[in-house]
């Protein structure tokens, strides 16, 4: 209910908005919908006390002929005000002390993660992606103990309700080709897939299907294979008898109601300038006492935030920097599907599912390196080396990485050597640690997994990470250097020199997510060179080395990957 309300005071704020004068801030205003005070029933947070939360809608404007606006695919195509502005909005969630002065001056903004919180999960010992407010959704309270005040916001297009969403024009004379793919993991002969974008024509004849039973076969049209539309944004598709669970099944069609979604990255970057309280922005003040920044971002989340960093969004509109710490978690060399015609920001490369999607290419990391592949130079840093306005970096992975998220492109150039890294970035691998489990996770069964699930999770090492990463930012105290594998010493080898552990049942070696060089000028992409392979070295007990070890992987009772198969 409080998500549709919001909903509602952002179309009735921006339509009054449209009239007003035209501003040359950003945050135009900065609406609160609702705040519970205290907050988590009462609970008082060790010296900082008790917290409320703020729910809130922050409304913005861009001109899209602006430095920044011409950095937003499709956003000169976007409506405009009388004053030539677009306008668009973002709902956010606070969560304050009570008594501000009381607070440690960081706020923490936590790139929601399809528009959940993982943050609790991580940090809070909790154990629910929803937006925390009663006392049950605080976990051990640690980071309320720590005095943040923690921030999230809607940066992605087409979520439930439910979650933290962002609102922005849709795009009324753009048409153009979309694409989707489907793995069912099922054999039933029919099968329903969902549309990002509504179809601009329901015509068969002006669409594909095609399956596949691994990514790099060639795309077919096999017997017995038919589709048709249910509705705009739904189809039916009808599989060929035979056909493993796995099939990848690719749809391309004509769609229509594109969005300008990298306006995500532009509300990220002005919601943070604004509360952290840099001029230039038309609402009034909506926070106190803050003096530092860190954003933090876990999985899609990193990948976003390493992309909102690459295109020099970390610097407001007044060149002013936004963020002085960044934590991209689990996010490896890759970026994300947003600021692109018909994006899908939820969507990513992995070694079966999505393996060709846009925002896996060069830069990969923050050191500064040529591609003989692509023809380019730079880095992830290169925008905001250039208006200094970099932040402090912890890029943090774990063995799932290396596998699914070609992480040796972090420490090592397009070419497989070694990089130094500049001496605001620090790079953590958290060894034999899968992509993201929760506190006290326990090892169980996967259905479309051959072995038990690793239960062990990155949040103590995060923790530490986290208050480090505080201590840099806020007093300038370096935190530990870099731990993570590399070529010189190697701990990061080919795949054919990997000390693939054998426990009586066999060899066990995963595929690689092998990149390469794309054109995503088209669709599907035309594929070009293959960047190397290169993946950490196991120890004597099949524990991949080079990073920090949790006690668990540190003093082991058995083997702890980050990858596992497909079952037969």
């Amino acid at each position: 209910m409080l998500a549709r309300s919001i909903r509602l005071l952002a179309s009735v704020a921006a339509a009054a908005l449209i009239t007003s004068g035209a501003a040359s801030a950003k945050v135009v205003d900065f609406r609160i919908v609702e705040t519970t005070s205290p907050a988590f029933g009462g609970t008082a947070f060790g010296e900082v006390g008790a917290y409320e939360r703020v729910d809130a809608v922050a409304e913005f404007a861009i001109d899209p002929k602006s430095e920044r606006g011409r950095k937003i695919v499709d956003l000169d195509k976007a409506p405009v005000d009388a004053q030539g502005m677009v306008r668009f909005s973002t709902e956010v969630a606070m969560l304050r002390p009570v008594a501000a002065a009381k607070g440690s001056g960081v706020l923490l903004y936590d790139v929601p993660n399809r528009g959940n919180n993982l943050l609790f999960m991580l940090m809070n010992l909790g154990n629910s992606p929803a937006l925390p407010k009663a006392a049950e959704d605080a976990g051990d309270g640690y980071l309320m103990k720590e005095g943040y005040t923690i921030v999230w916001s809607g940066w992605q297009t087409h979520l439930p309700d439910t979650a933290l969403n962002l609102s922005v024009p849709t795009l009324p004379d753009v048409t153009g080709v979309s694409r989707e793919e489907f793995v069912f993991d099922k054999v039933e002969p029919v099968s329903i897939g969902k549309l990002t974008y509504p179809a601009a024509d329901l015509d068969p004849a002006k669409a594909k299907l095609t399956v596949r039973l691994k990514p790099e076969e060639p795309r077919s049209t096999v017997p017995g294979l038919t589709f048709k539309y249910l509705s705009p944004t739904e189809l039916e598709i009808t599989r060929p008898n035979g056909l493993d669970a796995g099939a990848i099944f690719e749809f391309t069609y004509p769609a229509k109601g594109a969005v300008p979604a990298g306006l995500g990255m532009i509300a990220t970057s002005d919601l943070i300038s604004y509360l952290r309280g840099n001029p230039g922005h038309d609402a009034a003040p909506a926070t106190t006492g803050i003096t530092h920044t860190i954003g933090l971002g876990i999985s899609q989340s990193g990948r976003f935030l390493r992309d909102l960093i690459h295109h020099g969004l970390n610097a407001d509109e007044r060149g002013a920097r936004v963020f002085d710490g960044a934590i991209p978690h689990i996010a490896g060399s890759r970026k994300t599907f947003t600021n692109f015609r018909f994006a899908q920001p939820g969507r990513y490369s992995r070694q079966h599912e999505d393996h060709d999607f846009p925002g896996d290419q060069f830069p990969f990391t923050y050191a500064e390196s040529t591609d003989p592949l692509s023809g380019q130079s730079g880095s992830v840093l290169s925008a905001c080396s250039a208006s200094d306005t970099c932040p402090k970096i912890m890029h943090t992975d774990t063995s799932t990485e290396f596998w699914q998220a070609r992480a040796a492109l972090v420490s090592t150039s397009p070419t497989g050597e070694p990089l130094t890294m500049p001496e605001n970035v620090r790079l953590y691998y958290l060894s034999g640690l899968p992509h993201f489990t929760i506190w006290e996770s326990q090892s169980g069964e996967n259905p479309v997994c051959r072995f038990p699930t690793n239960p062990i999770s990155s949040a103590p090492v995060m923790r530490a990470l986290l208050a480090s990463m505080r201590d840099w930012a806020k007093d300038g105290k370096a935190p530990p250097a870099s731990r993570y594998p590399s070529v010189a010493d190697g701990t990061l080898v080919p795949l054919y020199d990997l000390k693939a552990p054998d426990f009586g049942q066999g060899v066990y070696t995963p595929v690689y997510n092998v990149l390469q060089v794309r054109d995503h000028a088209t669709i599907p992409p035309k594929d070009g060179g293959s960047y190397p392979v290169l993946v950490p070295q196991n120890d004597e007990d099949g524990i991949p080395v080079g990073g920090v070890e949790d006690p668990a992987v540190a003093a082991p009772l058995g083997t702890y990957w980050g990858w596992n198969l497909r079952k037969d």
